[in-house]
């Protein structure tokens, strides 16, 4: 994790890298109860049968499901001090390259694109590539916007 004491020094820190996560298994438990809270049941997804079938060979994960996971591999990817907190405003792009499997493993790269004073603090955008284990292209490529809040 890449701690920055201050927004001053956050905003510094443009094109820093903030190097990788832990490895998380995106497991089918994961991806079925991604399909219940969003009510996407794609027999891509959900059904372990067809699937073996299909074109992946198994089930895989959403591309949602990938994307949703930027907000927690933002937080092991770093901290700000000094700030009354952090709020996720959004993505300026997101790309879902290779489907994640089930059983598949995957981390999140972190680089920071760009860091912009606003009103109450910083805004920033902060690139989080999705490796998949094995895996020659990621999983997903997401431009991610956060307010960090003074």
């Amino acid at each position: 994790m890449t701690k920055f004491e201050s927004l001053a020094e956050l905003t510094a820190a443009v094109g820093a890298d903030l190097g990788t996560t832990e490895w998380t298994t995106i497991d089918q438990r994961r991806i079925n109860q991604f399909a219940d809270a969003t009510g996407d049941h794609q027999w891509i997804h959900v059904d372990t049968e067809a699937a073996k079938k299909g074109p992946f060979g198994t089930t895989i994960g959403h591309g949602y499901l990938t994307m949703s996971l930027c907000a927690p591999l933002l937080g092991e990817l770093l901290s700000v001090g000094g700030i009354s907190m952090g709020i996720n405003y959004g993505v300026d792009k997101a790309r879902f390259i290779t489907p994640v499997p089930s059983g598949g493993r995957v981390r999140g790269k972190g680089e920071i694109i760009s860091a912009t004073e606003i009103p109450a603090g910083v805004q920033t955008v902060v690139r989080i590539t999705i490796e998949l284990e094995g895996a020659a292209k990621p999983a997903a490529v997401v431009d991610t916007v956060t307010r960090f809040l003074a």
